[in-house]
């Protein structure tokens, strides 16, 4: 809405009008009115004003964002009309273009906090954390009211976590819920950075995730509905629906994508329910892989809850927790039946609408439970399984991404390395690694992150690094650049993992490098990731039980550069045939998990308070269980949002479009970084959507092959051919 930190003017008749209506919230009449008043008067400031954001309530962005830069053409030095704009276009996911709007309303109104909490805001999306910490404390220095103490401490928090000031960014979120309990972003902040707190125990992260449970569900648990119309048999088809902001370029698809793809469609209907305006070429895949891709962006949480029941679903599986964009509001409000947490954030939603949480024996081991409000369903396999390259998933099969010899044998020294969070790298993580770098002599130590390409960044880390007693002259400070992602892993020869909040995306990375990883055992979810996946990939001996035990293992580990080459050339093999990344196995056992949550639903709404009834009740159903479900199911892919086919019939359509290029354009031309000709590009389009669908397909891969031999990329078409054979192996074994 518009900021309130403009002087009060006497409202001409016209411009009253107007403001009825926006105090009506009747968005579409403020649009009416809004349109008649800049006909009669173009540059009514008031109706200039307010049409572009009643446009945005009505969802209607682009019409928004048009009539903004006509408004702005009129009033280009009016504040308010201007952080409007940018804030429209923050909802689009272009905040480089709302960056400049910004700076101006900084310059038009330095005395209000509210011009600094967006500019702060915008610095966060486009990772200016130190510029965006500058802005949170000029807003501080000008708070009027409590509402913008409570934006300006929240903008301040977020940057101080990517600044590596956790504790007082967790201070600035407790302040921020103490003037204003009713507002989720504080305690999902709060949760979020008490991760990375080394001096927060999993039972106060719990105790805080009840107390955001406590504070909202009340609201909202009256008018839950019992959905009784949806017990119905015990082995109908189910309507699944994941929610999530992430469906996008994001880590939660290096988890979710090959479930979205794959998940036994006999059994389920699968919806992508997206939370974030912003879209990508992950986000088409995502279209192509779902049955249903529904976009929730824009709505309120209330609107989205109606919209979920509106579709049917039966489970709502919540992929983000307390991370930005979440859905939890929406849970909050029991949108399904049934509501389970997975994946993206790595402790309790503190919710009483959430039912289950989906993990695993390792990384939640028994004794566990009272961590959480959900009741736990521990997985047979790995929590999650992990697919690389989300970005770009032929990169997988190139050559420059293939495994290479530790580099340690053309160094003359051995690499240790971290390319995880900055936030995650704690003093009491440096010191350990300062004591490593002690006791291994000549070794380096290479730190990618964020904002280590800026200078002065840079040297403020390696002072921080000193103080904790390592020598910066052994450093290697590495810029954050995702064109390098994967590509680092080449200079490292061992990786450490920081405590107590692990690596989770970044563990399956460096495994999958080939790079062996040294991590410590935790005693909750959040510092169990890293011991769950060298559980799963078998490799517990790189699993430290203390301090003294992680040097001790990474001293080893440095100690023979023959043997660590040999671990490292056989490493990915190894996982992409573990529980970590085997795709088939993980989605049977997650299907099965959903059938098993639904029976239980089912049972407990004919027997509410008798166990033994919901026991004999359900086994009263499992002979009627349909036999198909006993055998695999044969994999899909989507040729096209909503039309999915199953995989022999996608390979008649890639050994068609095949042929054609090969009748229309034999002879492509010369060498080129880039395949132009339509008919080759076609192969190659749907060769990615198979293997998107089903990694390391040999008839996908093959097709590959012709196509970079066609255009004379001989390395690309032998690396292709090889992966091909070796999936074909791999299928005979």
């Amino acid at each position: 809405m518009p900021p309130p930190h403009h002087a009060p003017v006497r409202p001409k008749p016209e411009d009253a009008a107007l403001q009825a209506a926006f105090e009506r919230q009747d968005w579409a009449q403020l649009v009416e009115r809004c349109q008649n008043a800049l006909q009669k008067n173009k540059r009514s400031l008031k109706a200039s004003r307010l049409l572009g954001f009643a446009l945005s309530k009505l969802h209607r962005p682009d019409e928004a964002l048009a009539a903004y830069r006509k408004a702005v053409s009129s009033w280009p030095e009016d504040a308010e009309l201007l952080i409007n704009f940018a804030g429209v276009l923050q909802t689009r996911s272009r905040h480089a273009d709302a960056r400049p709007l910004l700076d101006k309303v900084c310059r038009l109104s330095p005395q209000h906090a509210m011009s600094w909490v967006k500019l702060a805001q915008n610095c966060y999306a486009l990772q200016q954390y130190e510029e965006g910490f500058a802005a949170a404390e000029k807003a501080m220095s000008r708070v009027k009211n409590v509402n913008e103490r409570v934006a300006s401490l929240n903008q301040r928090a977020v940057h101080r976590r990517e600044l590596g000031q956790i504790p007082e960014a967790v201070q600035d979120c407790e302040e921020a819920i103490r003037l204003m309990p009713l507002d989720p972003a504080n305690h999902t902040n709060r949760l979020l950075f008490m991760l990375a707190d080394p001096q927060a125990g999993v039972h106060q992260v719990a105790a805080a995730a009840r107390e955001f449970g406590q504070v909202f569900e009340p609201l909202f648990k009256p008018l839950w509905p019992d959905f009784v119309a949806r017990r119905q048999g015990p082995w109908r088809r189910l309507k699944v629906g994941l929610i999530s902001p992430d469906f996008r370029t994001h880590s939660v698809m290096y988890f979710v994508e090959g479930l979205l793809a794959q998940l036994d469609r006999r059994q389920f209907e699968v919806y992508a329910l997206h939370l974030e305006a912003f879209e990508d070429a992950v986000t088409l895949r995502v279209q192509h892989h779902a049955d249903h891709f529904v976009r929730l962006a824009n709505y309120n949480a209330t609107e989205q809850a109606g919209r979920i029941r509106e579709l049917g679903i039966d489970i709502l599986v919540d992929l983000a927790g307390h991370t930005g964009g979440n859905a939890l509001m929406t849970l909050a409000q029991k949108a399904a039946p049934l509501q389970i947490s997975w994946l993206g954030f790595p402790a309790t939603t503190g919710l009483s609408a959430v039912d289950y949480k989906f993990t695993d024996e390792v990384t939640d081991p028994l004794g566990a439970d009272d961590q959480y409000s959900e009741q736990l369903y521990r997985l047979p396999t790995f929590f999650c399984c992990y697919r690389p390259m989300s970005r770009q998933p032929l990169w997988r099969y190139q050559p420059l991404y293939q495994v290479h010899a530790t580099p340690a044998l053309t160094n003359g020294h051995i690499t240790f390395g971290s390319c995880n969070n900055l936030g995650k790298l704690t003093d009491e993580v440096l010191t350990l690694w300062g004591r490593l770098l002690q006791a291994v002599p000549t070794a380096r130590l290479l730190i990618e992150g964020k904002n280590l390409g800026l200078p002065k960044f840079a040297a403020s880390y390696r002072e921080r690094c000193m103080r904790l007693g390592i020598d910066p002259a052994r450093l290697d400070l590495v810029a954050l650049d995702q064109n390098n992602q994967y590509l680092t892993y080449h200079r490292i020869d061992i990786a450490l993992d920081p405590y107590p909040l692990t690596g989770g995306t970044t563990s399956c990375d460096v495994l999958w490098m080939g790079v062996p990883l040294v991590s410590m055992v935790g005693s909750s979810f959040k510092s169990r990731l890293s011991t769950g996946i060298l559980n799963y990939l078998g490799h517990t001996e790189w699993v430290a039980q203390n301090s003294d035990d992680y040097v001790r293992i990474a001293v080893e580990l440095a100690s023979d550069w023959t043997r660590l080459n040999a671990l490292r050339l056989g490493l990915r093999q190894e996982l992409e045939q573990s529980m970590v990344m085997r795709e088939d196995l993980f989605c049977h056992h997650f299907g099965e998990g959903l059938r098993i949550m639904w029976l239980k639903w089912l049972a407990r709404g004919q027997h509410p308070d008798n166990e033994a009834a919901q026991d004999q009740l359900i086994a009263s159903w499992l002979p009627s269980l349909p036999a198909a479900w006993q055998t695999p199911p044969m994999p899909g892919v989507g040729l096209e949002p909503g039309h999915r086919v199953p995989l022999p019939e996608a390979h008649q359509a890639l050994e068609a479009r095949l042929a054609r290029a090969k009748t229309e354009a034999p002879n492509p031309g010369a060498v080129a970084a880039q395949i132009h000709d339509t008919a080759w590009a076609d192969v190659t389009n749907l060769a990615t959507l198979i293997l998107s669908a089903v990694p390391h397909d040999p008839v996908a891969l093959t097709c590959l092959a012709e196509v970079e031999h066609a255009h004379g990329h001989t390395e690309f078409a032998l690396t292709y051919l090889r992966q091909a054979q070796e999936s074909l192996l791999h299928a005979a074994r």
